[in-house]
């Protein structure tokens, strides 16, 4: 099979007798080959620039997430220590941030990075005499290699943290609709001196934002219960049998709105947990403007218990 050099076609046959194609034929002889060839570099020179930008990479995003965390200061002479902190754990939290931001240009780059320099590199292998550089080659693929590893390790330190952060932050969604509930209550206690019997009275308070109506919604009514405190109730003035009788036939559209002698104090509202169903182990308890786990509190009182009944 001969591959003529002037129209590239394939033929079987030799230049002396001319393409089959194009009709080009050879003028001589080929050249022999010279007795010393230089070995090339541009293969090493490859793998050794790739794994120098693999590093430049992950070091550059490093650094500029060290320089977002790092606290500005005025200053009137700038230091590099006042630019880039020398502290280990802020390199590594910075590090971590860095892979959490190369995590999906790290996975396709490094398969097609490390496909090519593994194939580059075993070809340089196979025939050594005809390429230098192979230990610059050698280090420029452990580099790439090593590049992805490290971002992998990086982002599996920071997954339990961030694991608690995400669990952190619904727990933060799920008491912010508590303490809206409780905000409510307040407002509803200082307009009519006691709390309400059922959560579906506080549909009276105003309501511009809606924010109210969400946190209604995602709580279940039956686990409000109220109570009384004898000892903050207003003390009353005592009335006459007669009063009795008149306040009676008064207008009973006066019923709709709480009574002196439904003065409530202390209110216990039970809010879903993360998994959002309630009667759970983790549920929530509101209890007067506090939020604790109810389990935390079952454990609380009966070690309470024991303790009373060792006594």
């Amino acid at each position: 099979m001969t591959i003529c050099p002037c129209c590239g076609f394939k033929f079987e046959g030799t230049l002396s007798e001319g393409c089959t194609d194009c009709g080009a034929r050879s003028v001589g002889e080929a050249l022999p080959k010279p007795e010393n060839e230089l070995p090339s570099y541009a293969r090493a020179l490859v793998l050794t620039v790739t794994g120098a930008l693999m590093v430049l990479l992950l070091g550059s995003q490093t650094i500029i997430a060290l320089m977002e965390r790092s606290p500005r200061t005025p200053t009137t002479t700038l230091a590099l220590s006042s630019i880039i902190p020398l502290d280990f754990w802020m390199w590594m939290g910075a590090a971590e941030t860095a892979a959490w931001r190369l995590k999906w240009v790290a996975l396709p780059l490094t398969i097609v990075v490390l496909w090519g320099t593994r194939k580059i590199y075993l070809s340089m292998l196979q025939t050594p005499d005809r390429f230098c550089g192979l230990n610059y080659a050698r280090k420029g693929l452990i580099a790439s290699a090593i590049v992805p590893v490290m971002i992998a390790v990086l982002i599996g330190i920071t997954v339990p943290a961030r694991l608690r952060q995400h669990q952190e932050g619904i727990e933060a969604g799920n008491n912010a609709q508590g303490y809206r509930i409780d905000r409510a209550l307040i407002q509803y206690r200082e307009q009519y001196a006691t709390l309400p019997s059922d959560l579906k009275d506080l549909a009276r308070l105003p309501d511009p934002d809606g924010s109210l109506a969400r946190a209604l919604q995602s709580v279940d009514v039956s686990g409000y219960k109220t109570s009384a405190d004898v000892a903050v109730l207003p003390k009353r003035k005592p009335t006459l049998r007669g009063a009795v009788i008149r306040n009676a036939s008064l207008n009973t559209a006066a019923d709709d709105l709480p009574g002196d002698g439904l003065s409530f104090t202390n209110y216990e509202l039970r809010l879903p947990g993360a998994d959002m169903v309630l009667g759970t182990e983790d549920d929530l308890l509101l209890r007067d403007g506090i939020i604790n786990k109810a389990a935390d509190l079952v454990k609380r009182q009966a070690a309470v218990t024991a303790s009373k009944t060792k006594k």
